[in-house]
């Protein structure tokens, strides 16, 4: 098969050059969304067959396959290789032959309005995507991230999201309908007024750190942390946390599971250091479900998925495959745990719990640990054992499938 990719703006009448025109004169089936129609119809030959692109995208491509004798001319937004059609084409039809002729995709147009230097700027999708690759470029303090947004995630709901969890000191400016001179609109705002603003679709986004020297902490004080009725006991204290983060291999994982989070610390200190993760946190007390939240807002930690429940009752086929899970609480069905665990996750995963050691404390959970590996075949790492200040020693224990 083969495909002509044509990028155009919001320009009520486009212009190409010869070549482009040839192709769109000799074409017979044309496809695009409903917008790029209304724009390029008039020059469109007479007799030509139009394919809307709408989900589900199989059935376009059923349709494309039906006319492959043919070449199909396709209208898209921008550079079809910017998070484009053409991508899309790619990965559907790897056989196929694509020739792109590409035009400025919107931020580029945005950023050019603004006399914005853009070499610099993180690039995110939300078109139809989730918030977790914005939530990432948050937390790894990009100083200017250009946003393509739809329906769902629009520059008010974009503002609202960094406002709630603790990012305000940017500057958004928004371009709507960029490439069309009679309905083009720039505006620059502050977040605060983004979020009372309804704006024109389609439309872009590019937020401006105003402060530039912002950066992460390395290690989340103790003491700022909201507890469970105040229990400092209830919480992995730092040194202790980041150790076990260590231990975890976290760079080299995607999806992390925290069992047990009580105050959320081992999720959200993993979210600050790897934004890459996919977090999962599990808690069996529903007080602990408006502690962890009120501690991702404060921490600036988004995108950590809370699940409130027995985890031995949880569905687990519905979310993503782990590879690194952390046991902080087991309610003395640690071996039940694990068992449950080894049902769902990765071949590489590794398991991490740490267990408390004091002539005054039951050693009952480092037997249950190794009853627990021995039984379910599990190899297990040295521990670490490590304690702070005045508290009962700690050792940090691991496995792996």
């Amino acid at each position: 098969m083969k495909f002509y990719v044509i990028g155009i703006t919001d320009h009520p009448k486009p212009f190409f050059p010869p070549e482009v025109m040839a192709i769109i004169s000799n074409g017979k089936v044309f496809s695009g969304g409903k917008r790029h129609h209304e724009i390029v119809a008039p020059l469109l030959p007479e007799g030509a067959e139009w394919i809307d692109i709408t989900v589900p995208l199989d059935a376009v491509f059923e349709e494309f396959i039906v006319h492959s004798s043919k070449f199909i001319v396709i209208f898209a937004s921008g550079d079809p290789l910017f998070l484009g059609f053409a991508n899309t084409i790619r990965r559907k039809l790897p056989e196929a032959e694509i020739i792109v002729y590409p035009t400025f995709n919107s931020l580029q147009m945005l950023a050019h309005r603004l006399l914005m230097p853009y070499h610099d700027m993180r690039i995110v999708s939300l078109t139809g995507r989730p918030w977790s690759e914005f939530d990432k470029a948050l937390i790894e303090r990009a100083p200017k991230i250009g946003i393509l947004t739809d329906k769902e995630h629009t520059p008010a709901t974009i503002a609202q999201r960094m406002i709630e969890y603790g990012y305000p000191d940017f500057i958004m400016h928004v371009g709507e309908k960029l490439g069309n001179p009679s309905t083009e609109r720039i505006l620059t705002l502050s977040l605060n007024e983004a979020i009372q603003r309804d704006f024109i679709m389609p439309n872009c986004v590019i937020v401006e750190r105003c402060d530039t020297e912002a950066s992460r902490p390395f290690g989340i004080s103790d003491s700022e942390f909201t507890l469970l009725d105040g229990r400092e006991k209830m919480i992995t204290k730092m040194p202790i946390r980041l150790l076990t983060l260590q231990t975890l291999n976290l760079p080299n994982r995607h999806v992390l599971w925290d069992i047990g989070f009580c105050t959320g610390s081992v999720s959200i200190e993993a979210r600050l250091q790897f934004p890459h993760l996919q977090i999962e946190a599990f808690e069996i007390r529903p007080e602990c479900e408006a502690i962890i939240q009120e501690n991702i807002r404060k921490f600036g930690a988004p995108g950590i998925n809370i699940h409130i429940g027995d985890f031995l009752e949880t569905d687990l086929s519905v979310l993503t495959q782990p590879d690194a899970v952390f046991i902080g609480g087991h309610g003395g069905k640690l071996k039940e745990i694990i068992a449950k665990l080894l049902t769902v996750i990765a071949d590489n995963a590794i398991i991490v719990f740490n267990s408390v050691t004091s002539p005054k404390v039951s050693t009952d959970s480092h037997r249950l640990w190794d009853e627990a590996c021995t039984e379910l075949g599990l190899q297990q790492y040295p521990p670490l054992r490590i304690q702070l200040n005045d508290y009962n020693p700690i050792e940090i224990l691991s496995c792996r499938k």
